[in-house]
């Protein structure tokens, strides 16, 4: 099975690929679903075809998707009409869509690269699969709604196309992700990227008894509302009928204990949710799930895997379930609070300058003496109390570094270029 994983810029992208991801998506300003990430633009398109070209050149390729799936306006249309050419110099090996629109004018301006359908799509069921397929489609990515069966029943209907899954991270309370809680609250749409995570704030239940200047109306119709803690005075209907209430937080997905069933099923490709989330995270929830992988593949044992896996925990995240791929049971638990993670992340190791001495790429500060820990794709975690701090100018010993500033590292243990630095507690 393929491993894909989230690329929000291009930094996200080289960890992605070096921590095992076989594939990354990524997304081209103003057409993807995750505006807020940095996305790509100007030249980056030379440094992921360099990239590419030293992967494959180690026996190692990579592939690049990209994601075009916003739901296109007129004005879209042309807009992305107008950056075509240049959307062509990146070493594309499929687009990821949900607006079939964009069917005639992807073939019409890129013939040779294959079409992916977005999850956005919400396609669940062989029939619309077959209709997908016929359209022109390599891949479904399909509708989270889908169980472990309905993969399984796809496949044995429609064993000719890929069909890839979600495997890790935040899910929506909508279906398959078409939201429009942060449209209603905040005005800004996550059918058009722009997405405020409204599903993950802090409300307040309350009734009508309760609130000091609901609307009538409202009150009459739905005599329970929410009131969200940064918005005191502003109240939103609660909607209730037999067996639910309509709220509102889901829990992260986390199927990394069910890779085998996601294999037996059909799943062709595995995906990991997450453009916006850190470098960090990229980096541990990619190297989770290529360690298990390697795993079932007989590549390493289950023994070697677990500690990777383990690290899991150790970014940020939700409680975990498996969403709809056992039970929807699972999937209609909600959860509230922060995700956090127990580390903040020190920064990364750049090249190496001598024997024991690294560029240092600071992203928080630390000051000596603080424990560290280093992290690659394959050194689970390292512990180092007894590195040096030093001027790369004049070599002389620092006491703290933080973000914006030049330094060195010395140390006895051995690290390479892409090490990642946490250190345990909050950023200071």
């Amino acid at each position: 099975m393929e491993l894909v994983s989230p690329a929000g810029n291009l930094e996200k992208l080289q960890y992605a690929w070096e921590y095992g991801a076989d594939a990354a998506y990524i997304g081209l300003k103003n057409f993807s679903l995750r505006v807020k990430a940095d996305n790509f633009f100007t030249d980056e398109y030379k440094t992921i075809s360099a990239l590419k070209a030293h992967y494959a050149q180690q026996g190692q390729p990579k592939k690049l998707l990209c994601a075009l799936n916003i739901s296109f306006h007129n004005d879209d249309l042309k807009a992305f009409l107008a950056e075509a050419d240049y959307f062509k110099l990146y070493p594309i090996d499929a687009f990821i869509i949900q607006d079939i629109g964009m069917v005639s004018v992807l073939r019409k301006h890129f013939p040779h690269i294959p079409l992916h359908l977005s999850t956005q799509a919400n396609c669940i069921n062989y029939e619309a699969v077959r209709v997908y397929r016929d359209l022109g489609f390599k891949r479904i990515v399909l509708g989270r709604e889908a169980s472990i069966a309905d993969i399984a029943e796809i496949k044995a209907h429609v064993p000719e196309m890929e069909l890839e899954c979600f495997v890790h991270g935040a899910m929506c309370i909508a279906y398959s992700g078409r939201c429009l809680i942060s449209a209603y609250l905040t005005g800004r749409s996550a059918n058009a990227g722009a997405c405020t995570h409204s599903c993950r704030w802090d409300y307040s239940l309350l009734s009508k008894q309760n609130t000091t200047s609901a609307d009538s109306d409202r009150e009459e119709d739905f005599p329970l509302v929410v009131e969200e803690k940064e918005r005191p005075g502003e109240y939103f209907p609660v909607e209730e009928g037999e067996g639910y209430t309509a709220l509102f937080s889901s829990k992260d997905l986390c199927m990394i204990d069910y890779l085998a069933d996601m294999q037996k099923a059909g799943a062709d490709a595995l995906k990991i949710e997450g453009r916006m989330k850190s470098l960090y995270y990229t980096a541990l929830v990619t190297r989770a799930y290529r360690k298990r992988l390697d795993a079932l593949q007989g590549k390493i044992t289950e023994a070697e895997a677990e500690p990777f896996v383990q690290e899991l925990y150790n970014t940020a995240h939700r409680a975990f379930g498996t969403g709809f791929y056992f039970s929807k049971d699972d999937a209609n638990k909600t959860t509230r609070g922060e995700s956090k993670s127990p580390y903040f992340m020190a920064g990364t190791i750049g090249k190496q300058i001598s024997a024991n001495r690294y560029e240092f790429i600071a992203m928080n500060k630390i000051t000596v003496g603080m424990p560290l820990e280093y992290i690659g794709p394959d050194i689970c975690a390292v512990e180092d109390i007894a590195y040096t701090l030093l001027d790369p100018e004049t070599e002389e010993h620092r006491e703290w570094v933080c973000h914006g500033h030049p330094c060195l590292i010395e140390t006895a243990i051995p690290l390479r270029s892409g090490f990642i630095v946490r250190s345990r507690g909050s950023i200071t």
